[in-house]
C-alpha cells in the first residue's frame, strides 16, 4: 500500500510539474481586461493554497469498480497557515442542477470553515467526510463539528464515476501538498474528466489587482469547467466556437457516430483580500456569473452553476470571545471588485480549456483539446491580437 502511495504521489507531482510549464490564454495571444497578480491565479490573494490529486489509471471498456479512471480532488485552503480561522464568506446558486454542501451554515454564520474541495459528483460524500477527518486530527475546527464545503461537477463521460475511486487519502493529499504558489491547471485535481464548449476542460485561474486609487487589493478565481456547448463559446470577444466548429474539430465523440450534446457545470472560487461582509461577498458571488456570460455560457437546464466567494480580511473574527472588532469597505467602493471578479473568472474559464489536453477515457470517448493554433487564428481573423 505504502508503495502504491508513493507511486500515485510520484505521478501526481509530475502531471503537476507538466501542468504548470503549459502556456496560457495570454502566452497565446488573447488580450483581456484587467491587471493580473503576479501569478496570475486564486494565491495571488496572500495564504491561499491549492493542491489537487489527480488519478488517471486504465483504458477501454467500462468496469465499474476498476475503470477507467479519470478524476481527482482539488483542495482550497483560505487561510494555509491557520486552517481553524474562518473567513467571511458566501455562495450563489446561478443554476442548481449540482451540490455544493455546507452552504445552509454559510448562509446562517456568514463564514466558511476550514478548507474547501472540488471533484466529481458521486465523490462528494467521501471528500466532505474526509475533510472532517482532517481538521478532527489537525484540531482544525472552530466548532466540536465541521460543516465543510465541498462542491462537483459530473466526470462520468470521461471517468468511472460509479466506481468510487476518490479516496479520502486523496482529499488528505492534496490539502498537504497545498501551496500558495502555481496553481496547475487543465487536467488536473477535480478537473481531471471534465469537458468544456465541447473542448477539454478542468481546473483554470486567473486574478485581478485593483488599481492602488481603488485599494490595491486582489481578487482571484478558480474554476473546475465542465460546462458550456461548441457553439456558444467566446473569447476576447471572437465567436471561437463557431469558427472552430465540430465539423472542423470534433466535439467529444465516442466510437459510435453520434456526438454528445451538453450544458455542464461550473464550480466558481472568488477570494479576496478586500475587507468585505458576506452580504458583499454575496454580491462578488453573483457578479461571477458574468464572467461566465462573457464566454458566451448561458447557464442551461442541466447545468450545477455554484459559486462561493471569501475574504482573508478580518482574521479572528469568528474566534472573538467578546464583540469582534471588523473592518468592512463601503459599498460604493465595490465597483472595481465587481470588475476584478468578472475579469478574472472570464480568463480562468479560457485558461482551464487552453491548458487542458486531449482526454480519451471510458469506452473510448474522447475530448479534444482546444487547438492553439485555431485558437489563435481566430483571434487574428477577428484582429483581436
Amino acid at each position: 500500500m505504502a508503495a502504491m502511495f508513493r507511486l500515485i504521489a510520484g505521478s501526481i507531482l509530475a502531471l503537476v510539474a507538466l501542468a504548470q510549464d503549459k502556456p496560457r490564454a495570454r502566452d497565446l495571444g488573447v488580450v483581456f481586461e484587467g491587471s493580473p497578480g503576479p501569478l496570475n491565479a486564486i494565491t495571488d490573494v496572500a495564504g491561499v493554497a491549492v493542491g489537487h490529486t489527480t488519478l488517471i489509471r486504465g483504458d477501454g471498456p467500462l468496469k465499474v469498480g476498476e475503470g477507467p479512471v479519470r478524476t481527482g480532488v482539488t483542495a482550497i485552503l483560505p487561510r494555509a497557515s491557520t486552517p481553524a480561522d474562518a473567513v467571511f464568506a458566501a455562495w450563489f446558486s446561478l443554476n442548481g442542477n449540482g451540490e455544493m454542501t455546507g452552504t445552509a451554515w454559510v448562509d446562517e454564520s456568514g463564514f466558511m470553515e476550514g478548507p474547501m474541495a472540488i471533484t466529481n459528483t458521486h465523490s462528494v460524500g467521501v471528500v466532505r467526510d474526509a475533510i472532517v477527518d482532517w481538521q478532527v486530527r489537525r484540531a482544525a475546527m472552530k466548532q466540536s463539528f465541521a460543516l465543510p464545503v465541498v462542491a462537483e461537477t459530473f466526470d462520468g463521460w470521461l471517468n468511472d464515476i460509479n466506481g468510487f475511486h476518490v479516496r479520502p487519502e486523496h482529499l488528505r493529499q492534496a490539502i498537504e501538498s497545498a501551496t500558495t504558489g502555481r496553481v496547475a491547471e487543465g487536467n488536473v485535481g477535480g478537473g481531471t474528466g471534465m469537458s468544456c464548449y465541447g473542448f477539454k476542460g478542468g481546473i483554470g485561474t486567473a486574478s485581478r489587482r485593483l488599481a492602488a486609487d481603488a485599494g490595491g487589493h486582489m481578487v482571484g478565481a478558480l474554476v473546475q469547467a465542465n460546462f458550456g456547448r461548441r457553439e456558444q463559446l467566446m473569447v476576447a470577444g471572437v465567436p471561437v466556437g463557431r469558427e472552430i466548429g465540430c465539423e472542423r474539430v470534433p466535439c467529444r465523440t465516442r466510437p459510435a457516430p453520434q456526438p454528445e450534446a451538453r450544458d455542464g457545470s461550473i464550480i466558481i472560487v472568488v477570494a479576496t483580500d478586500a475587507p468585505l461582509l458576506p452580504h458583499q461577498l454575496k454580491r462578488l458571488t453573483r457578479r461571477a456569473a458574468m464572467g461566465i456570460a462573457r464566454t458566451g455560457g448561458t447557464s442551461g437546464n442541466g447545468s450545477g452553476d455554484l459559486f462561493l466567494a471569501f475574504s482573508t480580511a478580518n482574521p479572528g473574527a469568528a474566534g472573538a470571545a467578546g464583540a469582534a472588532a471588523v473592518s468592512m469597505l463601503p459599498n460604493d467602493r465595490m465597483d472595481p471588485l465587481f470588475d476584478a471578479t468578472v475579469q478574472s473568472v472570464e480568463e480562468a474559464i479560457v485558461n482551464a480549456m487552453v491548458a487542458a489536453e486531449t482526454m480519451v477515457g471510458r469506452d473510448g470517448h474522447r475530448v479534444v483539446a482546444l487547438p492553439h493554433d485555431g485558437l489563435r487564428e481566430a483571434l487574428a481573423k477577428y484582429g483581436r491580437r
